[in-house]
């Protein structure tokens, strides 16, 4: 399953790739190939051990072969990402832990400019709801953000007989593409807030939930205003966002 993983990065237009929590290197073996800088990237310091340790012995071979192997000793969540690859691209994949996969997701997009790709595994229920369209009671805020940024791809699921122990979850393993506009038409702080209150209310339409951006009365009669959150493509969550960016 690690190999399967390991393979569903396109390595198209980039030679970097950061890996988010190794451990003690299952997925790294395969990641690694010729021709690419890896950076295996870890809080935990016996990870950082064993990988600067065992795994570097076990696989010297490869690691001879690649471009360059580094390991860092840091918190994703808090590292400059700018700071890697001399500011060159770079995808992003892993066996993220659960409790913050959305979090990795969110700094992935804040950091959209500098990586075009990203794969890896979310407990799978997360993962569908990255790639959920809408007209689905699991499309969401975290849909409609990463959405509007990358082409999202539900790739498959990892029954959890697979691992030692087994976990108590399914989990899925997605694919995001950047989109060649990553920039969007409009206000994007704005967009984000305006996501995060239609979905916050989403049992009311969008003419109630977002009363508090005071969307004046010849706008109000939209017909996107009229549906509920769930119902609007990520396109019409930027054209609603248009009309309140006008009206302010």
């Amino acid at each position: 399953m690690a190999l399967k993983i390991g393979k569903t990065l396109t390595l198209n237009g980039y030679e970097n790739i950061v890996e988010i929590g190794p451990g003690t290197g299952v997925l790294t073996k395969y990641i690694l190939s010729n021709g690419i800088n890896l950076i295996a990237m870890d809080l935990d310091t016996e990870s950082i051990t064993y990988l600067n340790t065992h795994f570097a012995i076990e696989h010297a071979e490869k690691i001879n072969n690649t471009a360059s192997f580094k390991v860092v000793e840091a918190d994703f969540l808090k590292f400059d990402l700018t700071s890697l690859f001399n500011g060159a691209p770079f995808a992003i994949t892993g066996n993220f832990p659960y409790n913050i996969s959305s979090q990795i997701v969110f700094k992935a997009i804040e950091y959209r400019h500098l990586i075009p790709e990203f794969t890896g595994m979310f407990q799978k229920e997360v993962a569908k709801r990255i790639c959920e369209k809408e007209g689905s009671k699991t499309y969401g805020i975290l849909s409609v953000i990463t959405q509007a940024y990358f082409d999202a791809e539900y790739l498959f699921t990892v029954d959890p007989e697979v691992f030692n122990p087994p976990p108590k979850v399914d989990s899925g393993i997605l694919r995001l593409i950047r989109k060649q506009n990553y920039t969007l038409p409009c206000d994007e702080k704005l967009f984000k807030s305006v996501v995060k209150q239609a979905f916050n209310q989403r049992r009311k339409t969008l003419r109630n939930s977002l009363k508090s951006f005071e969307i004046p009365l010849e706008q109000a009669a939209n017909d996107l205003l009229q549906k509920r959150p769930e119902q609007l493509a990520v396109t019409d969550f930027i054209k609603l966002t248009q009309i309140i960016q006008v009206s302010e």
